[in-house]
């Protein structure tokens, strides 16, 4: 599990870093397995990805409901360490549903992180900080349309890891329905 981090960290480690102004928008995400207890849970809860505002505010963690529409939801409603003690419970198809029912009871009312620069892994690149959780994602340039990103949590020593692709097209449709 161990080697699965490293080079996971070395793979983030050799991109060019982003500018923060460079990922705004919508964005949507993967994560990219290398052994961490988070592996496949955001997945598995309907996580569709991240938005990044031009005030340099973000929706941290955007989510897919039963109508196919986005809802940005708190992550401070989330108790970090025990989503990370039952992780494997994060992966069922029991969880997948009650998280359904109770989606709409951790809706954010707005942003819920910021974005700026930080320094991360020897370069200074875009982050975004969580307001109300000891977490922070990095983000690094893949190319015009990806960035990967690891999510770091104060106490933690696993990094998880993902990749968000650049998504205008639903950003716009998104836009018309509401």
């Amino acid at each position: 599990m161990k080697e699965r981090q490293t080079a996971a960290f070395e793979q983030f480690r050799s991109l060019p870093p982003v500018e923060p102004i460079e990922i705004v928008g919508l964005w949507q995400g993967r994560g990219i397995p290398a052994g961490h207890p988070l592996d496949g849970v955001l997945e598995n809860l309907g996580w569709f990805g991240k938005r990044f505002r031009a005030d340099m505010r973000a929706d941290a963690l955007l989510f897919w409901t039963r109508e196919r529409r986005l809802i940005a939801i708190d992550p401070a409603q989330i108790p970090v360490c025990l989503a990370l003690r039952f992780h494997k419970l994060g992966r069922t198809g029991a969880a997948r549903i009650l998280f359904s029912y109770l989606r709409r009871g951790f809706q954010a009312s707005g942003p819920v992180a910021c974005l700026r620069i930080m320094r991360f892994a020897g370069a200074e690149s875009a982050a975004m900080v969580y307001d109300e959780q000891p977490i922070v994602d990095y983000f690094r340039r893949v190319d015009e349309r990806k960035i990967m990103g690891v999510m770091t949590i104060k106490g933690e020593d696993q990094i998880y890891f993902f990749e968000l692709e650049r998504t205008e097209e639903l950003e716009k449709e998104q836009a018309h329905t509401k």
